[in-house]
């Protein structure tokens, strides 16, 4: 769940900035959302998850 919670909240604070530079449309951001949630209930939804899953993992396993 915090993992999911990050993933949406980087995601967000990346659409506002593109927003308020104008690289992205209101259009396009709803469209980018209303795909997000159409994949979300089709049968790609565990294979998408479980891919974020593992990306995360790696990236907190990395040490500077």
């Amino acid at each position: 769940m915090a993992i999911s919670i990050s993933v949406v909240l980087l995601l967000l604070i990346l659409a506002v900035i593109f927003l308020r530079s104008g690289g992205l449309k209101v259009s396009h951001a709803l469209v980018c959302a209303l795909l997000g949630f159409f994949l979300a209930g089709t049968s790609v939804a565990p294979t998408i998850h479980s891919g974020v899953t593992a990306t995360a993992d790696i990236l907190g396993s990395l040490r500077p």
